[in-house]
């Protein structure tokens, strides 16, 4: 094992693609597409955490010599997820929904390459103040909330619907770093702000 590994991202998400470049990681983006479906009986923390692996062997199974990276992220409310809003009369329900309560969001992470696959899971708790009808609708009218589980982005101009947070901000995100980081470690791989060296 020698110099950087070519790193592939399999997934569509922007926030995730973003977070690599932010920790200088250069990388590749080739989206899986696949079954997203909740399987009965299955925690959405195993649910996030499958989903994440399926992912990142999927696109494995064609960049054998990569280190693929695979996310999935769920927001939960009262048990039930709040996926990505249909329409925007949707979004200002989940936002009404959120408003002045608190709420899990569950970020599973892979990584598939030689070693084989491993995959963990980092979550978070997040209070949102409260607000109403009009607040919601303006945030709506911006279109940041329509590509996001639960309908905001806390690293945009959903921020200012943040009361409070316990836990790992990455994972609300999209992607837990530090977790990410301890894969790539068990993988034989130490981050180097920047880069990635072998172990």
């Amino acid at each position: 094992m020698s110099g950087s590994p070519r790193l592939v991202l399999a997934s569509g998400s922007p926030r995730r693609s973003e977070l690599l470049d932010q920790m200088g990681l250069t990388h590749e983006v080739r989206p899986a597409y696949l079954d997203e479906a909740h399987r009965t009986g299955e925690s959405w923390e195993d649910h996030v955490e499958r989903l994440a692996r399926e992912k990142a062997e999927a696109v494995a199974s064609e960049a054998t010599d990569a280190l693929v990276v695979g996310g999935d992220t769920v927001v939960v409310l009262d048990g039930e997820v709040l996926g990505k809003p249909a329409d925007g009369n949707e979004a200002i329900g989940m936002l009404l929904s959120l408003s002045g309560r608190s709420h899990t969001v569950l970020s599973g992470v892979a990584l598939v390459g030689p070693h084989g696959a491993l995959s963990s899971i980092g979550r978070a708790e997040v209070r949102f103040r409260t607000f109403g009808v009009e607040e919601a609708r303006a945030y709506v009218a911006t279109r940041e909330p329509m590509d996001k589980a639960g309908a905001y982005g806390i690293q945009g101009l959903g921020a200012a619907l943040v009361e409070g947070l316990d836990g790992d901000y990455y994972s609300v995100v999209g992607l837990p770093v530090g977790r990410l980081l301890d894969l790539l470690a068990q993988a034989g791989w130490r981050y180097t702000f920047g880069s990635l060296e072998p172990a």
